[in-house]
């Protein structure tokens, strides 16, 4: 089986169509995957109906609104969908009747996006996904979280929220550097057990008595140990944390197979689209970790993989490998 006939193979079996480019998983432009690229949807017919289709397929509950060009970014390249028209029990957007792939009568602003139930409201800020300032948001805008009674109960309830295990420490004075805009929440005290930050009690949104001197953070047990550098969290050049620094992965052997790895260890970023070489994302300038990486595909971890060893490669970067994956997490 030929290499693109592989890559075919696996996006058929694990490839989303969709993806949400906004502030959270769960909340922005709907973008549609077609013809190897990335393009969007008009707002032609687009309603509710439409909405809950894209929902239900990103795993993210029922659709709570529909967007237009007021509360979304334009986006470029193709209008892959037009006069989208929905009956509501599809299992895909692209099942739904549409004019064809490409053809519109539309611009970009007029492009469709969605906000759906289960958006995320926070996010860590820092060297990892799972370690880092938090940052809520709240009135279409991020913003930090002040120290003041800041404390491990409060951490533990944020690495809950995020999927990264238990809190090892609740951090302050702007450790993992300062924000530069709103201070959204002061005087948080969690019992713990709370689903989402924002369910703590506070001294409520935007009423503080602190600067960004004071932000706060965590750091959670399950820091990961790759991450993406690109336009969102789930695609982008793979880097690895090593040796107390972030280098890159050679594209030698590089595969759909490692790809599929790199997208699930990433929480919330789906499954595999794409494995690309050649510093398709831009060429990294630190250390390069790892090279012929050959992963079975079912690996926890990218660095679990068989490898040259770290540090052991005969590359530069411009050959260093990055991955599109189906999740959205441009937070």
């Amino acid at each position: 089986i030929s290499k693109l006939s592989n890559f075919i193979l696996q996006l058929i079996l694990y490839g989303a169509r969709i993806k949400l480019v906004g502030s959270t998983l769960c909340s922005g432009r709907v973008e549609v995957f077609y013809n190897n690229s990335w393009g969007t949807v008009c707002d032609d017919y687009w309603d509710i109906t439409d909405a809950e289709v894209v929902c239900r397929e990103l795993g993210c509950g029922t659709a709570k609104r529909v967007l237009d060009s007021d509360y979304l970014d334009e986006g470029e390249g193709m209008i892959w969908l037009d006069d989208v028209s929905c009956l509501g029990n599809e299992s895909s957007l692209t099942d739904c009747p549409h004019n064809g792939f490409g053809i519109d009568n539309c611009d970009h602003d007029e492009d469709a996006g969605v906000t759906c139930a289960n958006g995320a409201r926070i996010k860590l800020v820092g060297s990892t996904l799972c370690s880092g300032r938090v940052e809520v948001f709240y009135n279409n805008s991020w913003g930090t979280v002040c120290d003041d009674d800041w404390g491990i109960m409060d951490a533990q309830v944020v690495c809950r929220e995020l999927g990264c295990g238990t809190a090892i420490e609740a951090t302050s004075n702007a450790n993992f550097g300062a924000g530069n805009n709103d201070i959204w929440l002061d005087d948080v005290s969690c019992s713990g057990d709370e689903s989402s930050l924002t369910d703590c009690q506070h001294s409520g949104f935007g009423i503080h008595n602190c600067n960004h001197g004071e932000d706060a953070g965590v750091n959670c047990t399950d820091s990961a140990r790759l991450k993406l550098v690109g336009s969102t969290q789930c695609s982008g050049r793979v880097e690895v944390f090593y040796n107390n620094s972030w280098g890159t992965v050679c594209d030698d052997q590089w595969d759909i197979m490692d790809a599929q790895v790199v997208c699930r260890e990433l929480q919330g970023c789906g499954t595999a689209i794409e494995a690309t070489s050649s510093a398709n994302f831009g060429a990294g300038n630190n250390n390069i970790w790892l090279d012929d990486v050959s992963c079975s595909g079912n690996e926890s971890s990218l660095t679990d993989c068989p490898h040259r060893g770290f540090g052991i490669h005969n590359c530069d970067h411009g050959e260093d490998a990055g991955v599109n994956c189906t999740g959205e997490t441009n937070f």
